[in-house]
């Protein structure tokens, strides 16, 4: 991707803290042979950290899909998005002093690539969906667990799916927000997100405060 140096982001911290907290990734790999092109599936990942520094992702697919036969062994990149918000020239003080000013977007992207390795035996797969459930589950008031559905069902359902994992081989990030303003430029930017009614605004505003220099 394109990635000017004030917007790179190599630091396996932040990396990983949006991959956790935007767990749905988007896996591309290269289409079978007669593709028109790449192929894409939106899966929701775990990030185990190991092997350090960048980790492993890990996460789970139907039989029925062909991408475990089709990209296992294969370098494969996951794509995980987070904040993103529009940005308008009203926001920014200049535009009052010399108006050379024009709107742009701010975003949150992670790329991680590595090679997919497939996990096709009942323990790894039943123990990638019970963490999955455990984590997903932790908010609600009474978290379901495996053991609350029929023995045979579970059983049933895990036949029918695949476990994937992919220990990472490059993480880089490209986190546009609004370094490459002045401070004041900046602040502004914060204040006009922070008077939108949209919780990415809200999400995007933060880290402008927290990454931007």
């Amino acid at each position: 991707m394109y990635l000017p140096s004030h917007f790179e982001e190599t630091r396996p911290g932040p990396l990983h803290e949006l991959i956790h907290a935007q767990p749905l990734g988007l896996l591309v790999r290269e289409g079978p042979a007669g593709a028109e092109g790449p192929v894409a599936d939106a899966l929701p990942f775990l990030l185990e950290p190991s092997p350090a520094p960048l980790g492993t992702l890990v996460a789970h697919v139907a039989r029925a899909n062909p991408v475990w036969r089709e990209a296992q062994g294969a370098p494969v990149l996951v794509v995980f998005q987070g904040p993103q918000a529009y940005i308008s020239p009203n926001w920014y003080p200049s535009k009052d002093e010399h108006g050379k000013v024009v709107p742009t977007w701010n975003y949150t992207l992670v790329q991680a690539r590595g090679r997919l390795e497939v996990l096709d035996d009942a323990a790894s797969v039943r123990d990638i969906v019970q963490r999955l459930t455990t984590r997903h589950e932790a908010t609600q008031p009474r978290p379901w667990g495996l053991g609350d559905a029929p023995p045979e069902y579970i059983e049933t359902l895990l036949r029918a799916i695949v476990g994937i994992r992919i220990p990472l081989i490059s993480l880089v990030g490209k986190f546009k927000h609004s370094q490459n303003r002045p401070a004041a430029e900046r602040g502004g930017v914060v204040r006009g997100l922070r008077g939108g009614p949209q919780a990415e605004q809200q999400a995007m505003a933060d880290w402008v405060e927290k990454l931007a220099p």
